[in-house]
């Protein structure tokens, strides 16, 4: 998967379509990540030890990687990513509209 924990990501399609969040976890088996704020539902909890009043929690949910786009550092756009190698064999991330490395 080319987008990773800590990005930052817009969403492009959905509910929450044009908002912006964090990427929380990355399920690359499922092809899907996890976004702060970014596809919430309501979860009815049962009274545990953990949470002693129990109620109604609102959580993420993981939603597929293809209806995200990463956010350019530079230009601050939405882009593809596209992959380089540099001289000391390292593969890095780069953007497609400006050609800045992302990490």
């Amino acid at each position: 998967m080319r987008i990773k924990k800590g990005d930052i990501v817009l969403v492009t399609t959905g509910k929450d379509a044009g908002k912006k969040g964090k990427v929380l976890r990355v399920l690359p088996g499922q092809n899907k990540v996890v976004v702060e704020g970014i596809n919430r539902v309501k979860k009815h909890q049962k009274p545990s030890r953990a949470i002693p009043q129990g109620g109604i929690l609102r959580i993420e949910t993981p939603m597929n990687a293809s209806n995200v786009m990463l956010l350019c550092n530079k230009c601050d756009k939405p882009t593809r990513i596209g992959s380089k190698v540099l001289d000391n064999n390292e593969k890095v991330r780069v953007c497609k509209n400006c050609g800045e490395i992302i990490d």
